[in-house]
């Protein structure tokens, strides 16, 4: 499934029906940003979740009370997208400086069957040491993913070998209350996701 089919993809499971709310982001005392992507209103995204981080001790979201969290959904054998996204995280917490403290980034994979809490501890070290891995079990993970509506699926080789995982590859960005702030369209940049973090933190 090529992007554009995902981000449609994404889109259809995020809205289920209706119009896009032009008006959502005003309503919600955050202002738009250019990485942002509008989301219709009434429609709930994040809540609780109970995963395993690197050390196999549980965490929940109650964890990152009073800090905001920047969440992605990927997996450690991705071939390009997660590495790029998670690139794009690390940076933008060096751009924040001190800042950066306000912030947890976490990583959830929706491949728990490879991705042990050893393996993600070992990923997520490659692009900074604040990264948050988490995983969990295959019920864990669905739920959580269903929470975020975040998108993924199985896909078997053609020709034998190693399955790959479709997904969708929005960051979430929940305050330090536990609500909703931001969805992050993919391929933004460390600076635009940077300035988005600030403008959050400006209003908070």
């Amino acid at each position: 499934m090529g992007q554009l089919a995902r981000v449609l993809v994404m889109l259809v499971f995020v809205a289920g029906a209706g119009l896009w709310a032009a008006t959502w982001w005003r309503e919600q005392a955050n202002p738009p940003s250019a990485v942002g992507v509008a989301v219709p209103g009434g429609v709930e995204i994040g809540g609780k979740f109970s995963l395993v981080a690197a050390d196999g001790h549980t965490v929940t979201e109650a964890d990152f009370r009073g800090r905001f969290m920047l969440v992605y959904f990927g997996y450690t054998f991705c071939p390009d997208v997660c590495p790029t996204e998670l690139q794009a995280v690390a940076a933008s917490l060096a751009l924040l400086g001190d800042q950066a403290a306000k912030v947890a980034p976490i990583f959830i994979t929706i491949d728990p069957e490879r991705d042990t809490p050893k393996a993600m501890g070992e990923y997520t070290k490659l692009f900074d040491d604040r990264l948050i891995g988490l995983t969990g079990s295959a019920v864990q993970i669905a739920q959580v993913a269903k929470a975020y509506r975040a998108y993924y699926a199985r896909v078997e080789p053609k020709a034998g070998g190693t399955y790959l995982m479709d997904h969708s590859s929005f960051l979430y960005l929940i305050g330090p209350d536990g609500k909703f702030r931001a969805l992050v369209k993919p391929g933004s940049t460390p600076e635009e996701i940077a300035a988005l973090l600030r403008a959050q933190f400006a209003h908070s």
